[in-house]
């Protein structure tokens, strides 16, 4: 069946005035300034499909895993003793125990010591996370994946192999390797004394969990086990979804209490309050903490946990309703610039100059 002939119109009239459009642009007395206009402005959007393209291509083939492989062959003879120097955290009867894995990353044992039962988070590296379980003495008996990116699900497999009665959770939108238990909002995993509630927090992946350990059953702060939600000064990149959908999922951290220890799934704890520091460099809190973070970088030693407290005070992706960090970024995105920032429109701002600081 034909297309109606003012379809066709339109075509050609919308071409021909994006044509001429170029033309006068090149052509303009200001051609110089046209064209680093016109480059920069396919540059964006070739730099944005080829972005598409590849992460499809890490997340839907055998190529992502094929890459993970070789980010930790790399990792492993670079860091034969892991990234970072690591403390566990010693409740009454519950430890928490950070085993750096790959370049940046952390995965986590949960230990209810009297039963000798052990929970595991993100377990990208299967042979790390091995050596402590034996390490420990425990038996693993489940599995808590954030999301599905490999490097935080690429041990399933192996794990869930070895240790029979492994059970491997995590959301079912988000396609994680080995899945056997899928969770949604607000379900609760129970571990001998464990408590662990799934939050739904999609942003960074469509289904992406945040796992919080109830700290009542052992009279000890709650932990925040956050993937790539949240970070230590910082958050996650909006892979799959829009900015009010990460704002949604923030705000769902930020009701939890101020004493919550946050674990997060990288150390980029320097990175992150450098950039918190160009945005707010009268933020004593961050000058603080910054020192105490390069003395324990100097030393290659882990700086999680912090807390939710701490983080309210420093991390500017959780401070977008604070007027003194509206007035930082300048005037909003309106034609007069006296309307200021959304919520939304300013964590969007804060992750493009993160990217510029990220590329200097």
């Amino acid at each position: 069946m034909a297309w109606p002939d003012w379809s066709a119109s339109w075509l050609w009239v919308s071409g021909g005035g994006l044509l001429l459009l170029v033309l006068v642009l090149l052509v303009s007395p200001r051609s110089c300034r046209a064209r680093r206009t016109l480059r920069c402005l396919f540059m964006a959007r070739s730099k944005r499909l080829l972005f598409r393209i590849g992460y499809s291509l890490y997340t839907r083939t055998w190529l992502g895993y094929l890459f993970y492989r070789q980010q930790l062959r790399r990792a492993r003879n670079r860091y034969p003793k892991g990234h970072s120097r690591t403390q566990p955290r010693l409740f009454n009867g519950v430890k928490v125990l950070p085993i750096p894995v790959l370049s940046d990353n952390y995965s986590y044992l949960i230990i209810d010591t009297q039963a000798r039962l052990a929970v595991a988070v993100d377990p990208s590296d299967p042979q790390a996370v091995q050596a402590s379980i034996e390490k420990e003495g425990v038996n693993l008996v489940a599995i808590l994946c954030t999301h599905k990116h490999w490097d935080h699900s690429g041990g399933n497999r192996d794990l869930s192999r070895r240790h029979q009665d492994c059970r491997v959770y995590g959301s079912p939108q988000d396609g994680i390797p080995y899945l056997t238990h899928p969770l949604c909002h607000q379900d609760v995993v129970s571990v001998g004394r464990l408590q662990i509630q799934a939050l739904a927090t999609p942003g960074h992946t469509q289904g992406h969990l945040v796992y919080l350990l109830d700290g009542e059953p052992y009279k000890g702060p709650s932990c925040l086990f956050s993937g790539d939600l949240l970070f230590l000064s910082g958050c996650g990149r909006t892979f799959e979804g829009t900015a009010e959908t990460m704002l949604s999922s923030l705000d769902t951290v930020l009701g939890l209490g101020d004493d919550t220890l946050l674990w997060p799934g990288h150390e980029y704890a320097e990175e992150n309050l450098g950039f918190a520091g160009v945005v707010e460099p009268e933020n004593l809190a961050r000058e603080r903490k910054m020192q105490w973070v390069q003395r324990q970088r100097m030393e290659r030693k882990s700086t999680c946990p912090s807390t939710l407290g701490e983080e309210r005070s420093y991390n500017p992706f959780l401070r977008t309703h604070c007027l003194v960090l509206q007035e930082a970024l300048g005037p909003g995105p309106g034609p007069t610039g006296d309307d200021g920032y959304s919520r939304a429109q300013l964590l969007e701002k804060l992750r493009q100059l993160k990217d510029l600081h990220k590329s200097k």
